[in-house]
């Protein structure tokens, strides 16, 4: 595996590995907050998500890196630097497991030190679904701040 710049050609790859590693999130979180939350948050979560990754990716202020196993991105990494923030990433589902997601925040991290960022940050849900995410962010050595947000429909 290699660690190398995203290119255009890379995309449709990334979008589409993307959303069959974040479907079980979705799940997690459907479960989490019930029906009617999930459906009021995600009314069609695989067209907004599709969208939010290729915008990152074309995004000018965003670097993005995939993992690239025999010509084929396997893993992406999207981080704004001017933010200090790993903002997006993903492995394909049938890669997961293989230190390719510790191996992207690995890389991230240091081109945030290179960049001259001294104060690296990354979100991700407290979700069961979010699970191996909290143990590849902890693993890297990021310390977790819990936070909790509240959901509630008003029109049921």
């Amino acid at each position: 595996m290699v660690i190398r710049p995203l290119t255009a050609d890379d995309i449709p790859t990334v979008v589409e590995f993307s959303l069959r590693a974040w479907a079980p999130v979705f799940d997690s979180f459907r479960a989490v907050l019930g029906a009617g939350v999930y459906e009021a948050l995600f009314p069609d979560w695989e067209t907004t998500q599709a969208k939010a990754v290729e915008e990152v990716c074309r995004d000018a202020a965003t670097s993005v890196w995939v993992a690239d196993r025999r010509h084929r991105p396997v893993g992406f990494v999207a981080v704004r630097p001017g933010d200090g923030e790993i903002h997006m990433l993903a492995v394909d589902p049938e890669h997961q497991r293989q230190g390719i997601g510790g191996a992207l925040t690995g890389y991230a991290v240091e081109r945030l030190r290179d960049a001259g960022v001294t104060l690296a940050v990354v979100g991700t849900g407290g979700d069961p679904g979010h699970a191996p995410a909290r143990r590849t962010y902890e693993k890297a050595g990021f310390t977790p701040f819990p936070q909790v947000r509240y959901y509630r429909r008003l029109d049921g």
